[in-house]
């Protein structure tokens, strides 16, 4: 080809455009323009397919807090701590993440179940977890150093603070579970400030004193317990195995409680969303009357009624699948409380049990579980229960009457029955005797505990002014995440008990009117009164409820588009 044909061809190039090439130029751009607007639009609001996989880092029952050995306050967000987290990460899969939970309610209740195992051998969730989290949580015990943004680079970040790190800040959404935790996180900050602040007012009583591990921690907790806490009581289930229970018994906090919980207009709520826990109302007292075969050995029926309901409730609602049942609770007051349950593995392993029969040596946790009172309750009053004379109008050094079962109190007996005129210690009563009229003629009152640990005797010594002596192993007593037992009661472990009276009589008269006088200022925590009073043990079971639902931290990785 010459030179003219190469010019020809560049010119064919680069030539000026024609009117009608012009017009058909802009046709297009017409027509492709909106096309491709269209196109944005509809990928960038098109929802994506997304499931969510729970994790559960809560404590392991075989943790330190199995030891009975409580912090002051008793808990991780009150001792500067970071509170575990229950995390929902984007990308997993709901469904292997919860067969092993469907399997329970399906009647697998025995096997034990590992929700982080489950995670850890997930390569899927190993490749996403890093990349797709939106919420990371500090769970160490030193400080992170971690830069954030708006922060000052290299700050020092405290245990106790949740530092979250959206990777899609402009997608993020405040769900209604968000505001919850952040109300929360003001609670767990205020608490926490309140140790070194002044003592709060208070028109009906101001907690001070020994008696408490931080009494000005405790008094800021139970005044953010009555600004926010709430409960959702689920409706499903009928009397007499729930919503009701018994209320003139050994086991009367079970009946009373979920009474109370049922009428409540204060912390119950209606609205699931706004709960920050879910009671499960059933009664072990009502099942071992109604479900259970008598002599037959036969546990299942029980166990069976138990996982019925969670199925029921989980399969209604999203709440227990949701956190894997860590801000659900149950309460029980019967000796089969802690076996009942196992029936469902998350219910023991990640639920707050309040429980009657605190015993860590069968897997009680104090970090999530709650100790409460044995109270009997036999007319459902208090009248006539409380009172007693001044400590110097107590002739008795000390005293037990009750019946001898369990390993310790064949012990207690064969060293001081009969045996000594200041420590009256009777299987029977004598006739005539008054069992009430002698703890109130004595100075200490002997709370051994019998077949399961927890004993009605430590309430009644309480209320009677008696100061308790406690007997037992692997008791944690009531509300010891805010109580000193040792600064109002003596504790005696089982291999002194031949020591008894030396013991006793070791602590001075001075000592015992302080012992005496504590006595009576903490009992008002443990007296029954309905309506409720402020400060008494409805509300001191809710409180310590309360603090182990700030030892958990709820999140959610919501993206807009699933909104």
């Amino acid at each position: 080809m010459g030179g003219d044909g190469l010019k020809n061809r560049f010119a064919c190039c680069f030539s000026a455009p024609t009117a009608s090439s012009s017009s058909s130029t802009i046709k297009l751009l017409f027509f492709t323009v909106p096309l491709i607007l269209v196109s944005l639009l509809v990928f960038a609001l098109a929802p994506r397919n997304s499931t969510w996989l729970f994790t559960s880092t809560l404590p392991s029952p075989n943790s330190n807090g199995n030891s009975g050995a409580v912090t002051p306050m008793g808990l991780q967000s009150m001792a500067g701590e970071t509170p575990p987290t229950i995390t929902a990460v984007h990308g997993g899969s709901e469904k292997a993440a919860l067969s092993d939970e469907a399997a329970a309610l399906n009647g697998s209740a025995s096997k034990s179940l590992d929700v982080e195992a489950q995670v850890t051998n997930n390569p899927e969730f190993q490749e996403k977890t890093v990349e797709e989290s939106s919420d990371i949580t500090s769970n160490e015990h030193h400080s992170l150093n971690i830069s954030t943004p708006g922060a000052v680079p290299n700050a020092t970040i405290s245990p106790n603070e949740s530092i979250s790190l959206p990777l899609k800040q402009s997608r993020r959404v405040r769900t209604k579970l968000d505001k919850l935790e952040a109300g929360l996180q003001r609670a767990r900050v205020a608490i926490k400030e309140a140790r070194n602040g002044s003592q709060l007012p208070d028109t009906d009583y101001v907690p001070i004193g020994p008696m408490y591990w931080d009494a000005k921690a405790f008094h800021r907790s139970y005044l953010e317990m009555e600004k926010q806490f709430k409960v959702f009581v689920y409706k499903e289930g009928e009397p007499p195995v729930f919503h009701d229970g018994p209320c003139k018994s050994i086991y009367s906090m079970e009946g009373n409680f979920i009474y109370r919980m049922d009428v409540d207009n204060k912390f119950q709520t209606n609205n699931p969303e706004k709960a920050h826990v879910f009671y499960l109302p059933f009664s072990v007292a009502k099942m071992v009357q109604f479900v259970y075969l008598r002599e037959s050995r036969d546990f299942s029926p029980i166990r069976r009624t138990v996982v019925d309901y969670v199925n029921v409730i989980s399969q209604k609602y999203p709440y227990w699948n949701r956190s894997l049942g860590a801000d659900h609770f149950m309460l029980a007051c019967h000796d089969w409380g802690p076996e009942t349950s196992f029936s469902i593995p998350y219910l023991q392993k990640n639920s707050i049990r309040a429980l009657c029969n605190a015993n860590t040596s069968e897997k009680f946790n104090p970090v999530k579980d709650v100790s409460i009172p044995e109270i009997n309750l036999q007319t459902g009053k208090l009248t006539g229960l409380i009172g007693g004379p001044s400590a110097s109008r107590r002739p008795i050094l000390a005293f037990f009457a009750g019946g001898v079962h369990g390993p310790i109190r064949p012990i207690l007996l064969e060293h001081w029955e009969g045996k000594d005129e200041d420590i009256k210690v009777h299987k029977y009563l004598p006739k005539g005797v008054n069992y009430y009229e002698m703890m109130r003629s004595s100075k200490y009152c002997i709370c051994p505990s019998g077949y399961e640990v927890a004993s009605p005797r430590i309430v009644e010594a309480l209320y009677n002014g008696c100061v308790p002596v406690l007997i037992s192993k692997s008791y944690v007593p009531p509300f010891s995440d805010v109580l000193r037992w040792k600064a109002f009661s003596v504790v005696v472990s089982v291999d002194d008990i031949p020591r008894l009276k030396e013991i006793l009589t070791k602590i001075s008269s001075r000592q015992y009117i302080r012992l005496q006088r504590r006595v009576l200022q903490v009992r008002r925590h443990f007296e029954f009164h309905s309506p409720p009073k402020r400060f008494d043990v409805f509300h001191m079971i809710l409180h310590s409820i309360w603090l182990r639902r700030l030892n958990v931290k709820i999140s959610e990785d919501h993206i807009m588009s699933n909104q």
